[in-house]
């Protein structure tokens, strides 16, 4: 019994890592520009398989560097052409406007790379197992919880000390103001939008190497990452750090004891949140911490 606690303990810290990410991506786009990207699920799908195309000729550590560049560029582009249109209005349109294009995203994928999941090889020398004991939990595993570490350690260490980071921050306060002293928010948007599609696309690119690609494999994904965001607290990073893995962690051993629940504890940690602190566990509306 020990051994499929640890394995679902393993499992629920891969799976959190992969929220943290999304999650991250999303609150940034959120709390800058009051955006709620239902395609960044999309991005992350993106990511994994521009990594299946770039690994034959550049190898998986090339394409694990390239990959979510490129997804962030793309990112770019789209930002420019069609979401910057929507930011003085309503959130809903915004919403409408991803929630449309998550489905193009998807059918273009579906298109180019067909609806069949493709694997993503990884090399041989992290797809071991540590030991015949703990057969579970392979050099990948670890590689991707270091990863996903190293990143929001790089993450938070920008917002914190860069001039750009900091003013994402202030904008995510009041951007009005930071408007007014000069700041071009326009690039500041972009600039956000470009690093929150760019976590999605590393996400991607790890993911592929765990669970395979296939069109809708941010999907399943998108929908914790947001309630990551409201246990965390909407307008903390920290928080939804914190609600990632939380909920990663809490929907794995729930499944090595109540396997048809595993979905069904995560809602359960958002009611009992929002019912006790209502703002999440570490957020105050508006603010990066």
């Amino acid at each position: 019994m020990l051994d499929v606690i640890l394995f679902n303990i393993t499992n629920g810290l891969i799976i959190g890592a992969f929220y943290v990410l999304m999650a991250l991506g999303l609150s940034l786009i959120l709390n800058l520009s009051n955006v709620i990207n239902f395609a960044h699920g999309n991005f992350l799908a993106l990511g994994g398989y521009f990594a299946f195309v770039l690994t034959p000729v550049i190898g998986f550590w090339g394409a694990l560097l390239v990959s979510p560049v490129m997804t962030a560029i793309l990112g770019l582009i789209l930002e420019r052409l069609m979401i910057r249109r929507v930011y003085r209005r309503d959130p809903v349109y915004s919403l409408l406007l991803t929630f449309g294009l998550a489905f193009i995203i998807q059918d273009v994928c579906r298109y180019i790379w067909g609806p069949n999941g493709l694997p993503l090889s990884v090399p041989d020398a992290i797809a071991a197992p540590l030991s015949s004991e703990l057969f579970f939990i392979t050099w990948y595993r670890i590689f991707m919880v270091v990863v996903v570490a190293l990143a929001v350690t790089a993450l938070f260490a920008f917002l914190r000390y860069s001039r750009v980071g900091v003013r994402i921050r202030a904008g995510a306060l009041d951007l009005e103001t930071v408007s007014a002293l000069g700041v071009n928010v326009g690039f500041l948007r972009s600039f956000n939008f470009g690093l929150g599609c760019l976590l999605a696309g590393l996400a991607g690119v790890l993911a592929g190497g765990q669970i395979g690609l296939n069109p809708n494999m941010g999907d399943d994904l998108l929908m914790p990452s947001f309630i990551a965001i409201i246990v965390g607290g909407v307008g903390s990073l920290t928080g939804t750090l914190v609600g990632g893995l939380l909920i990663g962690v809490a929907a794995a051993v729930t499944t090595a004891f109540w396997p048809s629940g595993n979905e069904a504890v995560i809602y359960m940690i958002m009611a009992i949140v929002l019912i006790i602190r209502p703002r999440g566990l570490m957020g105050e509306e508006g603010m990066l911490t």
